[in-house]
């Protein structure tokens, strides 16, 4: 049995896509939507519509409070970590928590991402091209939105720092071969329509490492090996392509260090235009 987190603000539009996804799962024993500063009609849907789930409705906007406060209620380990404006594939927890069990090296895991582009701009279809072919992306638990921790794995840090990019922060406390995708479980991402909805969430994921990076909160950071990654698919038929990501990716990236200049004043960045 496993217990499912879904930490929530403002998620009207897309909550119910998400709990309906999760409504039945064989495996899923307890669920936790941790609504946080919603200034929306999040927390009555959850209550009203989803009686079988335990809503929290927390005052600050804080999506690592949440996810502290939230665990106060879990009852069985493995525990997923699901964002609101996703949907999880059927069977997809008692796939990963069978997984785990058979697995004891394996401590973080996630679904396989699905990144919908269909409905995306010419630029954000390129740059996810690109992006998802990208070895440390298929090499397990990175952009999936969710992440599942085993009651082991959970034991390498305390609470949820205050941070932006929390699951950045797991990941880096775990070894490579200590975390990996579960095939057969998946889970549903809408990419962003427009350039700059991408732009701000991959500036707040970049900036996020820099945050956990100059606070030393990496316990395991890894090394990624872009430029010899990228070299080769810019004297490819992927030209046109890489050279659209290497210029989205360069711009986030100064874009990145600006904000983390500014980090006193930083507001959280969200995608508006999938929902």
């Amino acid at each position: 049995m496993a217990s499912v987190i879904v930490p929530a603000h403002n998620e009207a539009s897309v909550i119910r896509r998400c709990l309906d996804s999760l409504n039945g799962q064989p495996g899923m024993d307890t669920l936790i939507v941790a609504c946080n500063g919603c200034t929306d009609s999040t927390a009555d849907i959850v209550r009203k519509e989803y009686p079988q789930a335990i809503c929290l409705d927390i005052a600050k906007p804080s999506k690592v409070n949440a996810l502290n406060e939230a665990e106060k209620h879990v009852t069985h380990w493995p525990v997923f970590y699901i964002d609101a404006d996703t949907c999880l594939s059927p069977g997809a927890i008692a796939a990963i928590t069978q997984a785990l069990t058979e697995d004891s090296n394996t401590l973080l895991a996630a679904p396989e991402p699905v990144i919908d582009t269909s409905q995306s701009s010419w630029p954000v279809r390129q740059y996810y091209r690109i992006w998802l072919q990208l070895p440390y992306i298929r090499e397990g638990v990175v952009a999936t939105c969710s992440y599942v921790i085993t009651q082991a794995g959970r034991e390498r840090f305390q609470a949820f720092p205050p941070i932006i990019n929390d699951d950045g922060f797991v990941r880096c406390q775990f070894e490579r071969q200590e975390r990996r995708n579960i095939p057969g479980a998946q889970i549903s991402i809408t990419a962003p329509r427009k350039l700059g909805s991408l732009i701000k969430i991959k500036t707040r994921a970049r900036l996020g490492n820099m945050q956990l990076a100059a606070a030393g909160l990496c316990a395991k950071a890894d090394k990624k090996p872009y430029s010899s990654i990228l070299s080769g698919k810019l004297f490819s038929r992927e030209f046109l392509p890489a050279s659209v990501y290497l210029l989205i990716a360069t711009f986030i990236r100064l874009r990145a260090a600006w904000q983390y200049r500014h980090l006193q004043n930083y507001i959280w960045e969200k995608d508006q235009s999938s929902r």
